[in-house]
């Protein structure tokens, strides 16, 4: 399998970001992603998909879309769309029937930063997902890199310290997200987590100072959905768009938090009596089961049953653990970086059936 680095869930001056689509091309190549999901508001915006080159490098942009109900006050149910191919903003009053047309158009349908809190010191107020009798989306956003800035600034001052050094924000992804997401694995459901900047590389001025909060280079280095797809890129975007969209809706992909180090060349896989899976796969239970988790480098690593923590390694690069018991397993990894134990690794879950 081929690992595509894929940073998503951005806004351009077509929503309410500052900068255009050629400034995320430019931030992109310094971050080193091989692909970014443009996401305005409730806009499908054409004619930015493609490969863009710079010398011997390539990075493939892909155009989606986020679309609330513009009328709901206050705002709640953001739905991240990919490759649904059409503008679907005229539905978003309704997140079932939005999420029905992305489906039968052939998109993806992820929930948007589930748990997005107010921030009180700058009048930001609480866009969360409620609607949780929706049914068959593809998945959540379970780390929403502004989203968790949100719930570290109760003052401006907070928020001033974070705009100068804000590689001190990202720790996890929300608790009550994390947990939200197990409860949906545990009860049956299939869903697959990703992770996303929301970058709007927003401007921010408090007296005389004035700053970038989060430039699209540093949010492009946190937060990003690893992909792995079927066979190698082709370098012609329908081709490519589909290899990634395809192994997304599979759960074949993983959340790192790449500023610490490198998440590149994580594995999570299980071998069984007549098949071997990777992250988003099912394996029959009987005879056994071989679960392995190989990671770049040493790392607290935990194995979690059905929400449960089932086993520890500490300072550890690789894991194994055989099972005979169903259940939905998937891998937690952290390190240590500025001081704090911070989550590096999230994958999606194997489920032994």
């Amino acid at each position: 399998m081929q690992e595509v680095v894929v940073n998503l869930h951005m806004h351009t001056r077509y929503s309410d970001g500052s900068g255009l689509h050629k400034d995320i091309v430019t931030a992109a190549f310094k971050a080193g992603v091989d692909a970014v999901i443009v996401t305005d508001h409730n806009i499908l915006v054409n004619g930015f998909e493609g490969y863009y080159k710079e010398k011997n490098k390539k990075l493939l942009m892909l155009i989606g879309e986020e679309v609330h109900d513009q009328a709901r006050d206050p705002q709640k149910n953001h739905l991240l769309v990919f490759g649904a191919g059409r503008e679907l903003a005229a539905l978003a009053d309704s997140p079932q029937n939005l999420i029905n047309a992305v489906r039968e158009s052939g998109g993806l349908a992820f929930l948007a930063h589930p748990d997005d809190p107010e921030a009180k010191a700058f009048k930001e107020v609480d866009i969360s997902w409620v609607d949780w009798s929706v049914r068959n989306y593809t998945g959540i956003e379970l780390w929403n890199a502004l989203s968790e800035l949100k719930t570290v600034v109760p003052t401006k001052l907070h928020g001033a310290f974070y705009a100068f050094f804000p590689a001190f924000v990202a720790n996890h992804p929300i608790p009550s997200t994390l947990a939200k997401w197990d409860e949906l694995l545990s009860s049956g459901e299939r869903v697959v987590a990703i992770g996303g900047s929301d970058a709007h590389a927003l401007h921010l001025s408090m007296g005389p100072i004035s700053r970038v909060i989060f430039p699209y280079e540093f949010h492009f280095r946190t937060v990003n959905t690893h992909v792995l797809i079927s066979e190698s890129l082709t370098g012609e975007v329908n081709t490519d768009k589909r290899l990634i969209y395809e192994a997304m809706a599979q759960g074949h992909c993983f959340v790192g938090y790449d500023l610490p180090a490198s998440t590149r060349s994580f594995r999570f896989s299980a071998q069984g009596k007549d098949a071997s899976v990777t992250m988003g796969d099912e394996i029959p239970a009987k005879g056994g089961v071989t679960l392995q988790a190989k990671l770049p480098a040493s790392a607290e690593i935990r194995l979690i049953k059905d929400g449960e923590v089932l086993q520890t390694w500490s300072n550890q690069q690789a894991c194994t653990h055989i099972t005979t018991e169903p259940g939905v397993y998937r891998i937690e990894a952290f390190r240590r970086y500025l001081g704090k134990r911070r989550g590096w690794i999230y994958s999606n879950p194997i489920y032994v059936r």
